[in-house]
């Protein structure tokens, strides 16, 4: 269980160094660290979505043949 704690809490440290990178510092009035990993995920992917053309729906897909 504690390697499970510890993975969460690496990927919740990661998504906050990234977020605070690109001046992005709460969310709804709370703080970064306050958030869950999964409200830290939607807001990451949220703000790339929105500065970055290919990503998201609409996005170029590659097919294979």
């Amino acid at each position: 269980m504690a390697l499970l704690t510890n993975a969460v809490e690496k990927r919740r440290n990661e998504l906050i160094r990234k977020l605070i990178a690109i001046n992005h510092y709460k969310k709804d009035g709370k703080h970064l660290f306050e958030l869950s990993l999964s409200e830290l995920e939607h807001e990451f992917f949220k703000i790339q979505s929105k500065d970055h053309p290919h990503t998201g729906y609409g996005s170029i897909r590659w097919k294979n043949f």
